[in-house]
């Protein structure tokens, strides 16, 4: 045994036996080849953000083909609520809607938009959306303040997803106490 623990003969050992496990991991983990997106079910918070805004909740009326919903963070400061909602589009890049009564208003939409520079307006089911966009982050944003909230749709995701998502909003009924 004593042979096989020293000079060449054990090192050729060790390292036949690392190799071999080594082996043993990459042929049972996991090879990357199927797609995972962690999915969350955004409802409840549907329900709590809709119910806790002084300003009426804006969501996409159904998740878009072939989308994943990310993420959903709602934040409450004594009367100011902000809901993020993200999304992996159908290219596999980001969207978030986010909206909040948090003052001023614009301040919030630069903020989300990374920006405050308008590059165009665009029209989403009648309504103008300010465009803006962020080449160093590949940040595309579509603005909309109102009288007492702002809403901004923004991410990686093309102008198209980007407008789809926004066409999909519709105001969510504030649920019954």
């Amino acid at each position: 045994m004593r042979r096989f623990t020293e000079g060449f003969y054990g090192y050729a050992f060790a390292l036949i036996v690392c190799l071999a496990a080594g082996s043993l991991i990459l042929f049972f983990m996991p090879n990357g080849k199927n797609e995972h997106i962690p999915r969350i079910d955004f409802s409840i918070d549907k329900i709590n953000a809709a119910r806790a805004a002084s300003y009426t909740v804006e969501t996409p009326k159904d998740v878009l083909a072939d989308w994943v919903p990310t993420s959903s963070q709602i934040t409450q400061k004594s009367d100011v609520v902000a809901w993020r909602l993200g999304f992996a589009t159908k290219k596999r890049m980001h969207a978030m809607v986010a909206q909040s009564n948090e003052q001023p208003f614009a301040e919030f939409a630069n903020r989300m938009a990374n920006s405050d520079k308008a590059t165009g307006t665009r029209q989403i089911n009648g309504t103008a959306w300010e465009e803006r966009f962020r080449q160093d982050k590949n940040q595309r944003s579509l603005v909309r303040v109102l009288p007492d909230h702002a809403v901004v749709v923004t991410g990686s995701a093309d102008w198209d997803e980007l407008t789809a998502l926004a066409a999909s909003l519709v105001v969510q009924p504030k649920p019954a106490n």
